[in-house]
């Protein structure tokens, strides 16, 4: 988020919205699919999330300096191949599709594949897709606007590479899913959204399972010129170590380092999965979204809105803040968003020291800031800490913000009991949004 003058938020003239009614349904994670920085199975993004092992590296996408951007960080991913994922894919369908594409319905394929839910093993009309992405194929349209690829509309694969619903409904096709698919637009709280309506569809019996997921692929000169645009302290220009790009609540910190890939999540009745003795990560109690109505590219900076935001959260959990053991935060390594997660925490726990408030961390150092995804990696990341019951951490804190003084995991993996946890996101158009986990029963 953008660091210009700090402006007050009327905390009253917010209240927050439910996403949806609670219902007695359980609904659990079975699967996770990755497909990020070095990254292919949920045991390495569990390995580099638990042990602070972050993939930015040295951007190689494009040429920074030559652009007159001060940008040397990205986690990028390189030589991925898709048959060992997509094995069903004819060599002459995948010619059609884009590397953006093929990248997300490997995803897909792949958090079916952890859920143990074969082709056969469910009604297709009762298996679902819902994807978040904040700006689809733009990397395909800026190539085909600015004339770099003259031919990219020659080919019959035009219609597919320039669509952002089409990892969705072309994943849809290779897994026979035949319920609701579609796409979720709606920058950063597009990710927790997405889930909130796959419980919708799971809860009100439309669905046995949904496939839910982002995908992103921000790293262009463009993207960053946008958020270059915005302040000094939103991307990072770290230099020397690009595993140190971002650093959230640290006193040093300077902001986002761009990160793509795709990450999807199998979920399903409790019921179903337990029928059919899935194994179950986590599950999902319920999620939770507000427009404040207020500034554009700012969040509530009196922690009241947030905090209220969480409490409807959690009442549709039937849980309170008390209950509360982990925040999974945003993180994004900026002024606003630090702080104002601070004051969240606070206006949740007004009576509690700083001592006494949940340990929170961020996964934002690891995969750097993907936008749509960005909740989805939030909630799977989340969901593994339940399932691991241990806490993975914030790296690169080292001298805490002193607006930030509260319980940071930043010392590595800690051990713990997670039985409620709380994923956040904060997206541009004055947007907040939480997905509430809890261990399985």
């Amino acid at each position: 988020m953008t660091n210009k003058e700090f402006e007050h938020h009327n905390a009253e003239s917010s209240p927050p919205t439910s996403f949806l009614a609670s219902c007695d349904e359980g609904i659990v994670i079975t699967g996770i699919g990755v497909v990020l920085p070095n990254t292919r199975t949920v045991d390495q993004f569990w390995t580099n999330i638990s042990q602070g092992r972050s993939q930015i590296g040295r951007l190689t996408r494009f040429d920074g300096e030559a652009a007159g951007l001060p940008v040397h960080a990205a986690a990028e991913i390189n030589g991925f191949d898709h048959h060992a994922f997509l094995p069903e894919l004819t060599d002459g369908h995948a010619a059609k599709y884009s590397r953006e594409i093929l990248i997300t319905m490997s995803a897909v394929a792949e958090a079916r594949r952890d859920a143990g839910l074969p082709i056969d093993g469910i009604d297709p009309r009762r298996l679902g897709i819902v994807m978040s992405s904040s700006r689809g194929p733009l990397a395909w349209w800026r190539d085909v606007l600015t004339g770099a690829d003259p031919a990219a509309f020659g080919d019959k694969g035009a219609m597919f590479r320039g669509m952002a619903g089409c990892p969705a409904t072309l994943s849809a096709i290779y897994n026979n899913a035949q319920g609701l698919v579609t796409t979720i637009s709606n920058a950063c709280v597009g990710g927790h959204q997405a889930i909130g309506l796959a419980l919708r569809e799971l809860r009100s019996g439309a669905a046995d399972a949904m496939l839910v997921g982002g995908h992103e692929f921000p790293i262009m000169p463009e993207v960053v010129s946008c958020y270059r645009a915005a302040g000094k302290g939103v991307m990072s220009t770290e230099r020397d170590d690009p595993s140190r790009a971002v650093r959230p609540y640290s006193a040093d910190r300077e902001g986002f380092a761009l990160g793509e890939g795709s990450v999807v999540l199998c979920l399903e009745r409790e019921s179903t999965a337990k029928a059919r003795g899935a194994r179950i990560y986590s599950e999902v109690l319920s999620a939770a979204s507000l427009n404040e109505a207020a500034h554009p590219t700012t969040m509530d900076l009196t922690g009241k809105v947030t905090a209220s935001l969480i409490e409807d959260a959690l009442a549709d959990a039937g849980r309170s803040a008390a209950d509360v053991d982990y925040f999974c935060a945003h993180g994004t390594a900026t002024r606003y968003n630090d702080i104002a997660e601070t004051r969240a925490l606070r206006a949740l726990y007004p009576e509690a020291s700083a001592a006494q408030l949940p340990p929170i961390s961020s996964n934002k150092p690891i995969y750097g800031h993907t936008f749509g995804m960005a909740g989805i990696i939030n909630v799977a990341a989340t969901s593994l800490m339940v399932h691991h019951q241990a806490i993975a951490p914030t790296i690169n804190l080292t001298t805490r913000d002193p607006e930030c003084d509260h319980d940071h995991v930043f010392e590595g993996l800690r051990p713990a009991r997670l039985d409620l946890a709380v994923s956040m996101s904060f997206a541009f158009g004055s947007q907040t949004s939480v997905v509430t986990v809890g261990a399985p029963s």
